[in-house]
């Protein structure tokens, strides 16, 4: 009998040894990705190389030498498809899924932002408290000037009611503060420099819109009020710095958002960037579409779930007005609507305040609405317009002279009506254009509502594609044009300077 041979088969050989290479290779490979993603920032790296990661099963790419403004943008919800198709390959230093429990690798990688891949790179004075957190009560220990913003629940709160309308002041401090934090997990769009001179932009981190609404009254023996008295020392302050006198102030973001709000210094601190709600109150000089940004209102009426969202079937109103009736200058419109629309079975044009349950009624009311009135008041705009669009009411814009925040990222005519206030006051006019609208047009504009409502939610922490972000990459845009239009002033300018030194 033969002995059986105990040599291996020779089939046997090359598929083990082609395994051990495959398992040695996945290994070397993700260990060589490990040491990439540890590293990405020392020199040895190609600065034209991109980087994929991965962070919670999502992938994007990285570019270490990420220009601003046109080269990155931070990215929209994912919802929001059409702004998706407007802007491919739009970036942000982070993507996250808060409900996911992270691993400490990623943890580090989400939450360290990253300056040179920030879309801005912002210096903020460090102004006394009384400017900002000070008027919301807030005091810290001697010679604190900010609050701790690790723990978003030990932050301090706005106060609600229509202060809460006016304050995007706010939510960009604190966006700002917890920028180079390891414990906060945020978008890195715009991130806090302690360096002016590698500033795209200094922001002044004024509360103006509450010092207008608490600090305005003369108190005692007060011969003006304290209000006014922070604007002067800002003013000289401001005045004083070389940041402003570098610039003459053009580099500077002021938040001015409600209309009354700078009354006293607007005019000297007119050449920075502006954030407003509207130009309803400024000369052209001093605010304009050029030069400002328009940002949107807080809105004050709780957000509808999308998931809850009453289609065209479930909202039996066909338009809904509730609010301040009698106004001046452009508002008067308001009246003459109101008794032109007040007996119609269908409409719902009542008088109303925040007092009360009136914020309540009014989310009720919006979301059982298939239109919203936004009607100009004193100014062309008003809080109501984003208190539609979070109520998913397709909002009916009356306003002739209203500007529009990230309007040029947006088309509102996809998910509003406008309608010229000499046509709505006609008699039927507005309703028979209402009820011509037909359901499938209808769910259009309020299955676009659902998807763009994010970019006016204000929030903390904020989140990638909300108003927070959305108004850092308008002041990235604004920043962009003011340093294109130096850098044309700047052609002739240094060549004489140049001829002159020889």
């Amino acid at each position: 009998m033969s002995e059986k041979s105990t040599v291996p088969s020779k089939s046997m050989v090359p598929s083990r040894f082609i395994f051990c290479v495959i398992v040695v290779s996945m290994f070397l490979l993700v260990l060589s990705s490990i040491f990439l993603l540890q590293f990405r920032d020392h020199s040895f790296i190609p600065r034209s190389v991109f980087e994929l990661i991965l962070v919670n099963n999502t992938s994007f790419y990285f570019n270490p030498n990420t220009k601003k403004e046109e080269d990155m943008l931070s990215p929209f919800p994912s919802g929001d498809k059409k702004i998706q198709a407007q802007r491919p390959g739009e970036l942000d230093c982070q993507v996250f899924k808060s409900s996911q429990k992270l691993s400490s690798i990623e943890q580090q990688r989400i939450m360290a932002c990253d300056p040179t891949g920030a879309l801005l790179r912002v210096f903020m004075y460090d102004l006394p408290p009384e400017f900002h957190f000070g008027i919301l009560g807030w005091k810290g220990s001697e010679n604190q000037t900010w609050p701790l913003v690790d723990d978003p629940k030990l932050v301090p709160s706005y106060p609600g009611g229509l202060n809460l309308q006016h304050s995007p002041e706010y939510w960009l401090t604190l966006d700002l503060l917890s920028s180079d934090s390891g414990k906060v997990v945020r978008p890195c769009t715009a991130f806090r420099v302690q360096n002016s001179s590698q500033a795209d932009v200094i922001f002044v981190p004024f509360f103006s819109s509450l010092s207008y609404n608490r600090l305005s009254k003369i108190q005692g023996d007060e011969k003006v009020s304290a209000n006014e008295m922070l604007q002067e020392k800002l003013v000289q302050f401001l005045m004083s710095r070389e940041e402003w006198k570098r610039s003459g102030g053009k580099d500077h973001l002021i938040v001015a958002h409600h209309p009354n709000s700078m009354l006293d210094a607007r005019r000297k601190l007119g050449s920075a960037i502006l954030l407003l709600a509207d130009f309803g109150r400024y000369p052209v000089e001093i605010a304009n579409v050029k030069k400002d940004i328009i940002a949107p209102y807080k809105h004050v009426v709780r957000s509808t779930p999308r998931a809850k969202s009453f289609s065209h079937k479930d909202r039996p109103t066909l338009l809904y007005f509730q609010g301040a009736i009698y106004r001046k200058d452009g508002g008067i419109i308001r009246q003459e609507l109101y008794y032109l629309l007040k007996d119609e079975k269908d409409v719902h044009f009542a008088f109303g305040t925040v007092r009360g349950k009136g914020i309540r009624e009014a989310s009720y009311g919006m979301a059982l609405s298939k239109f919203c009135l936004n009607i100009a008041g004193d100014t062309p705009s008003s809080n109501r317009l984003f208190d539609a669009i979070a109520s998913h009411c397709v909002p009916v814009i009356i306003s002739d002279k209203i500007e529009l925040p990230f309007e040029d990222i947006l088309d509102y005519s996809d998910f509003c009506l406008f309608v010229r206030a000499k046509d709505a006051v006609r008699k039927g006019y507005l309703l028979s254009l209402l009820r011509s609208i037909t359901e499938k047009r209808w769910t259009e504009m309020w299955e676009r509502l659902k998807e763009i409502t994010l970019h006016f939610e204000y929030q903390y922490p904020s989140q990638p594609g909300d108003a927070v972000n959305m108004i850092w990459q308008e002041v990235a845009h604004k920043v962009s044009s003011a340093r294109f239009d130096l850098h044309r002033k700047n052609r002739y300018k240094r060549s004489q300077l140049l001829v002159k030194t020889d």
